[in-house]
């Protein structure tokens, strides 16, 4: 049985060239964002040891790279959402695979930390232009309403599950060529796979311009004076913040509080078991629910998840389900925000707001690690913990108003 026959890709009535259209961009988009976030940045942690070792610098200086690419991302994201609304995703999305191509070829060959960070420079936009936030404003548009949520479950989900092969794959690689040459094989691979995916399969200008024309939405200008718009902002960004600073500070706590080390980082797995389910589920919870009602309410599943952990002490069954209640939040994020944009404030400038909410996220993402390594014990649990309930009483008054009046 395909994920066709499930009924996972939208096949929406009456609009056969509009269904053709988005499952074929529902496959790319697996395809290119997996090959995208390996070749561009999934695969560092793998390489970090033998990039400092050789570049002569410190593992926090390479990590920092990262960092930057990230912040480059974040700042990128707001003109290339206005480019994405008004031209669509064709040149936009090539032209970042090529970006990133040029990137990724600048950092094997780097010789020291400036020229390193540079190429992170180019990596960030990237990121930007070519992953997942084009890939949903491309999809918002192809896609009618009644599919959008399982296009963006099968996009995230298969691309989460593609990703994780990269890493046995990047130290395999490593192992047998060395850093260098193996960041030339993920260069090639985006060359040869995600840019003549984007060139060929996402509707050029004239396309696009033909089906946004049909779609109503509100302006950046008024969504951002929306009361909405902040709410959805608030909630995102401290639950961003602290599923990044427990993803980063998770295998430390386990290993301070007394866990073998084996344990410690096996006890992530429960996240990434989680986190499918979650989105296996979500699609039909949200078309019973509401986007904004099932968000809500795991975002709260998951801070009970952090607040109840440090009371979990060295018990696998307790903490288990602690963390797998993290899971369920962290799962359902990535594709609630883009669908909940939609439903609140239209498609016709979707891409614009939700680069609006990418930068605060993004500090959000960058700045909890370093409060968390900061209180070092269960404090930053809790501090997380506030934070992601924080997020869900967010949504909460979204939830009650319901959709948007806006044909999407």
């Amino acid at each position: 049985m395909t994920a066709n026959d499930t009924g996972l890709i939208p096949r929406p009535a009456g609009h056969d060239e509009s269904g053709s259209l988005a499952r074929r961009l529902v496959w790319v988009f697996v395809i290119t964002n997996t090959v995208g976030y390996g070749a561009l940045i999934q695969t560092v942690p793998v390489l970090l040891l033998p990039m400092a070792r050789d570049l002569d610098a410190s593992r926090t200086a390479v990590a920092g790279a990262t960092t930057l690419a990230i912040l480059v991302s974040a700042v990128a994201a707001i003109p290339v959402g206005s480019l994405l609304d008004r031209y669509g995703g064709r040149a936009l999305m090539s032209a970042g695979s090529a970006i990133g191509v040029v990137g990724v070829i600048a950092c094997a060959r780097a010789e020291d930390l400036p020229t390193l960070y540079g190429a992170f420079v180019l990596i960030g936009l990237a990121l930007a232009m070519s992953t997942y936030e084009a890939a949903f404003a491309v999809l918002v548009v192809a896609t009618e309403a009644s599919g959008r949520d399982r296009a963006f479950v099968v996009v995230t989900m298969l691309t989460g599950l593609g990703t994780s092969l990269y890493y046995p794959l990047t130290g395999w690689l490593e192992s047998q060529l060395g850093w260098r040459t193996t960041l030339l094989v993920l260069a090639s691979s985006l060359a040869l796979i995600a840019l003549p995916a984007h060139l060929w399969a996402l509707p050029g200008r004239a396309a696009h311009a033909r089906r946004i024309v049909a779609r109503t939405g509100l302006r950046v200008g008024h969504a951002v004076r929306s009361v909405r718009f902040w709410l959805l902002l608030l909630g995102f960004v401290a639950q961003a913040g602290a599923t990044s600073a427990f993803l980063v500070a998770m295998v430390t706590y386990f290993r301070d509080i007394g866990f073998s080390a084996g344990v410690a980082s096996s006890l992530p797995l429960a996240v990434g078991l989680l986190q499918i389910t979650s989105r296996l589920a979500l699609a039909p919870l949200a078309a019973r629910f509401g986007m904004a009602r099932v968000t809500a309410a795991s975002f709260a599943i998951q801070g009970a998840g952090l607040l109840a952990l440090p009371l979990a002490g060295t018990s696998v069954p307790s903490t288990l389900a602690c963390v797998a209640c993290f899971g369920l939040g962290y799962g359902v994020s990535v594709v609630a925000r883009p669908s909940i944009v939609a439903d609140v404030f239209g498609v016709a400038h979707f891409a614009s707001i939700l680069a609006v909410m990418t930068a605060p996220m993004a500090l959000s993402r960058a700045g909890a690690p370093l409060g968390a390594v900061w209180l070092g014990d269960w404090r930053f649990l809790v501090a997380a913990g506030a934070m992601t309930l924080l997020s869900a009483a967010a949504l909460i008054p979204v939830a009650r108003r319901g959709h948007s009046t806006y044909d999407t």
